[in-house]
This record gives structure tokens, sequence and C-alpha cells, in this order.
């Protein structure tokens, strides 16, 4: 892609409204200091000395906050938190992002605020450690009123957005906020508008989803399909290239080390090597990165090439963001793809 291809798409993201639904969690990051080491008089274990405290959105908000450095106009968040005080921290997390809008981001004595709290070891000239992680969800199916709302809120939504992105989270389904209700709403738009671009992806599986576009790792694309699991490029192509034209849509499979690969509808495909590992790696956010960059990309009028250029440099440098979920900017893509500069840096406070 060249200069002034890349200014085009990425130039036209301020003028986008897209709308994120899903399940949005709580990130929050307690950085312990091992050199201060102390014992609990009480219990006489070891004691974990926090000297810093960070929260950003997580889940369906890490998609966000990738809209958010892209510089996306107006990002619309659709799901809910608890009336607890993970669910003001989230609330506050999204409200000061740049661009976002709360008009459809529920809170409710309902449910607890999804959380994931991670304890991070942190020391000078390392990577930082992660401990085992303190897990809050819900456990119990969403009530009813509550997906009366979500159906009611992804309707209003859809009529003034671009591009719609479904983000699942939950272990247990109808947990969260993609029930098969609200799912059934998003069909309804999904058939009334068939232009609509709507990008779903799924932590366990899409199966159950309306015909929209998927966006999977190969595994999940295994498990929707009923084959068994694809190991050259080629094959995986050939399946995600069938599910593409059974939906009418896109479908991207994530690779991991090996890239990107995406289907169309009328057969063809693409596939992408990854770029190369620049230094240690975090995972973590990788995937959530590549949502946000195909579906700007694409609301802004970007071929399925460009588009998967953008979303692969995308999660390279979110890889290389450590200690945090982190997220891509537009001068980190430029300066990646077109050698302007150093792609890598700190996002949302994170430790590189």
């Amino acid at each position: 892609m060249n200069e002034q291809r890349f200014q085009e798409i990425t130039g036209s993201y301020a003028r986008l409204r897209i709308a994120v639904v899903g399940d949005f969690c709580l990130d929050r990051y307690l950085e312990i200091d091992p050199a201060k080491p102390e014992t609990s008089i009480e219990t006489g274990l070891p004691v974990y000395n926090v000297t810093n405290v960070r929260a950003q959105p997580g889940g369906a908000g890490t998609v966000l906050n990738n809209l958010v450095a892209l510089g996306v106009g107006t990002i619309i968040p659709v799901g809910f938190a608890g009336e607890d005080g993970e669910g003001y921290e989230l609330c506050r997390a999204l409200a000061a992002k740049p661009g976002v809008c709360m008009d459809h981001f529920l809170q409710t004595c309902e449910r607890h605020t999804f959380s994931y709290c991670k304890p991070l070891v942190v020391e000078p000239a390392k990577a930082p450690r992660e401990l085992n992680r303190l897990d809050q969800k819900n456990w119990t199916p969403t009530p009813a009123t509550l997906e009366e709302r979500l159906r009611t809120a992804v309707a209003a939504v859809a009529d003034r957005a671009d591009a719609l992105i479904l983000l699942g989270q939950v272990d247990v389904p109808e947990t969260g906020v993609l029930t098969s209700r609200v799912l059934e709403a998003v069909g309804e738009i999904a058939r009334a508008k068939p232009g609509q671009l709507i990008l779903a992806d799924n932590r366990h599986s899409l199966r159950g989803f309306p015909p929209v576009v998927f966006k999977m790792n190969v595994a999940e694309l295994a498990a929707l399909t009923g084959t068994a699991p694809a190991s050259t490029i080629t094959e995986i192509a050939l399946v995600a290239v069938e599910l593409a034209r059974r939906n009418g849509r896109f479908v991207f499979v994530t690779l991991a080390e090996r890239g990107l690969v995406a289907a169309a509808p009328d057969g063809h495909s693409e596939h992408l090597p990854a770029l190369p590992v620049r230094g240690e790696l975090d995972i973590v956010g990788a995937g959530d990165a590549v949502s946000a960059n195909l579906t700007a990309a694409l609301a802004a009028g970007a071929t399925l090439p460009e588009a998967l250029e953008l979303a692969n440099a995308g999660a390279s440098i979110v890889v290389h963001q450590l200690g945090t979920t982190g997220s891509a900017t537009v001068a980190q893509l430029r300066a990646l793809m077109l050698g302007n500069g150093q792609a890598d840096g700190t996002a949302d406070g994170g430790i590189v």
C-alpha cells in the first residue's frame, strides 16, 4: 500500500460511526514490586505489594480501544455493567475515550460487572510477569428485561452506524450480551439491510450467529464447520470459502504466526503472511486489533487486500506491547507499513 492510498483509507476514519456490541469488561492491572517483600503477620504468607493500579476497558472494550486509537469519529458501545465499583470504573473509562457515545451502554443492578484482575510482577529491564488472574463473571442467564433493552439498543444503533462489531467474551452461553434473543435482532437487521457491515467474533464459537461477516481462528473454523482441523493455507482457505458462500459474507481466519486468510462468497480468497517478530511478544488483544482494523478499513472503502494489510499491521503492533491489552494508532500503522519511524510504543499505559 502506498502513502496516498493509506491516507485515503485512514483519513476517512474520523467520519465513521461504528457500534461495538458485546461483553465489555474491566481490565484491572495490579503492578507488583518484588523489591518490596513482606510477610503477613496474620497468615504468615508472602505479601504482594501493589505499587500501581491501571484500569481500562477490556473484552469488547479492547475492540473499542483500537477504534479509538484509529481515530474513528463516533464509537457506540452497546452492552452492560453492574451498579458496582467495577461498573463505575468501566463506565468512566469508556466515557473518557474520545468519540465514544454512551447513550446505549446500560447499567443494571441485576448483573455484576465482568472484570479481569491481572496481578503483574514488574521488575526493571524485564517483561512483566502475570500471576494467577482473578475474574468476576455472571453465571446465570441474562435477565429477559435486560435482553429486551439490549435488543432495542441494537436496533437503534444499526440505523445510525456505518458498521457493527459483535464480540462475545463469556464462557457460559446466554449469560452475556449476545444471547440468542439479541442475536435474533442482529439477524433481523442483517436481512433488512444486506449491505450493512456487521462483523462477529466470539470467544468459543460463532455457532448460532446469524450470517454476517465471520472472524475466527483455525480451531474455531473447524469446530463451526464440522471439518477436521486444516493444516495448510490452501485447506484453510477452501473451508473458509465454503463458509463464506453459505453465509453470503466475508470470512476472516487468523493464523497466529502464519498471518490471515480472507474468503469471499464468490470463491475468491486471500492469504497475508504475518509480519516478522521484532522482540518479545504478548498475544493478548491481537484478535481484537484485527477485528477493529478490518471493520474500520472496510467501512472506509478499503479493498479486501488493503483491509488485510491494515489488520495484519495492527495485530503486529499490539503483540509487541507487553503487560497490557494494547492498540495500534494510525501513526504506528504508517510507521510499520510505510517505514516512517518507530511502529511500537506504549498504548493505554502499557509497558513496552
